[in-house]
């Protein structure tokens, strides 16, 4: 996925301003297990996915809960990092080898001072990531076992083809068992 492309998605630039945001923007791969952010640690990045998917998990009583997965187009951000820049809550790992977009956020922020265009940018990003947010929380709060299976069956199909099904029972807040149940009653 282009970066003009990601980044118009969020909030249209001035071309004077994309260019600035661009500048600050770095192309780099990495293989698939790579850990981008790690729990209880300060990140300094912002990465969009060019190519690859990834999933952000927590592990509250030593165990893996998958709460979030990005593939291309995505931000990958820990936003207490992003926002309050403290330690984040997540772990954040590559599931397929990854291009990926590098954004400092020191830099981004000192572009927010500079150009009233892209702080606008900024806030338009931070604003559809908490909506984001907000969607993951009502769909996984809100719905069945079977309802959110069939929704992100709907939704998201490919994800279904490309990611592990341990992770998508943790995502959907089941165990693998119960989603092997339901993906049976289904068929």
């Amino acid at each position: 996925m282009d970066i003009d492309y990601i980044v118009d998605n969020i909030y249209p630039l001035p071309e004077k301003s994309k260019t600035l945001l661009k500048e600050n923007i770095y192309e780099i791969t990495y293989p698939k297990a790579h850990v981008l952010f790690k729990v209880n640690r300060i990140e300094s990045k912002v990465y969009f996915i060019k190519k690859g998917i990834v999933r952000a998990y927590a592990n509250p009583d030593d165990e893996e809960i998958t709460f979030w997965f990005g593939k291309e187009g995505d931000a990958v951000i820990s936003m207490k990092n992003y926002v309050e820049n403290k330690k984040g809550y997540e772990t954040i790992e590559l599931l397929e080898p990854c291009d990926l977009y590098e954004l400092n956020t020191e830099h981004l922020h000192k572009l927010f001072n500079e150009d009233i265009h892209v702080a606008n940018w900024g806030r338009k990003f931070a604003e559809q990531e908490l909506i984001k947010l907000e969607e993951r929380l009502i769909f996984r709060q809100c719905r069945t076992a079977m309802e959110r299976y069939k929704e992100l069956m709907a939704t998201d199909p490919e994800l279904l083809q490309r990611v592990q099904l341990g992770h998508i029972a943790s995502y959907l807040g089941m165990t693998q068992v119960s989603l092997s149940r339901i993906r049976a009653e289904l068929k």
